[in-house]
């Protein structure tokens, strides 16, 4: 997938990474004094939570694009960050009390092993913990943008990414090695001035909204426009969007 800035992702993906953040950690709910990795941090949404949770010297995020950790390393000074992928973590078996994923898990090349990392370098009884739009249900904060795209060029309906339909995220940790798995249902929402602010965001090729339109004629990037609109209104609107979590103990 492609992530071409941080103020791109930010304008696009962070008005919902923010809030659901804040959910996802409450739901986790932490030791204010844990050690904790926030694996596929992105330019800092759930870092930032952790940090103003727990001592921000025991916290760590890592992922691949240099860009985002550049970022989080100026909003958040104190914060350990690091450029890796989650399937081969730079860290010890055991290295913290919680390893948490925001929004990451689908985008993994090999999710299996990403998870499988998480729990190698959580302490036993530590927690494992991840979330993932709902993509399967079309509950993500893009998904009238995604079922507009497919159904003018024609793509399968299908999303088989890891952890975007119900219980899978729950499977992953468990195969993983995790017990006591339980899963849920997380919700954050934005709010759009008007629909051009909504659908120009939609452009700047981010995320899973990249690449949706490559390949239309103008035609038919008109026809999703129009789709889109006939859905949404002109404005000003709120998107709800629902994400599925799921955590387990080492």
């Amino acid at each position: 997938m492609s992530f071409p800035g941080v103020t791109a992702y930010d304008e696009f993906m962070g008005r919902f990474s923010a809030p659901l953040a804040v959910a996802f950690a409450d739901w986790v709910a932490l030791d204010p004094w844990a050690r904790v990795l926030d694996v596929g941090s992105g330019p800092g949404a759930l870092t930032a939570v952790m940090a103003a949770r727990n001592t921000p010297r025991r916290v760590t995020a890592i992922d691949p694009s240099e860009d985002f950790i550049a970022a989080l390393r100026e909003r958040l000074p104190d914060v350990a960050a690091v450029v890796g992928t989650a399937e081969a973590l730079p860290f010890p078996v055991n290295s913290f009390d919680a390893a948490l994923s925001e929004l990451a898990v689908h985008f993994l090349t090999d999710a299996p092993a990403g998870i499988r990392e998480m729990v190698r370098v959580t302490r036993p009884g530590g927690t494992v913990a991840a979330c993932v739009w709902d993509f399967e249900n079309d509950r993500a904060p893009q998904s009238v943008f995604l079922r507009a795209a497919r159904e003018v060029s024609g793509a399968s309906a299908r999303d088989g990414r890891p952890g975007t339909r119900r219980g899978h995220l729950k499977l992953l940790l468990t195969e993983a090695g995790c017990r006591d798995v339980v899963g849920g249902e997380l919700s954050a929402s934005a709010a759009y001035e008007s629909f051009d602010e909504w659908w120009d965001l939609h452009l700047l090729g981010v995320g899973s909204a990249a690449g949706r339109l490559d390949g239309l004629d103008a035609a038919a990037v008109e026809e999703v426009r129009r789709r889109c609109h006939a859905s949404l209104g002109d404005g000003p609107f709120r998107v709800e969007a629902v994400a599925w979590t799921a955590r387990g103990t080492v």
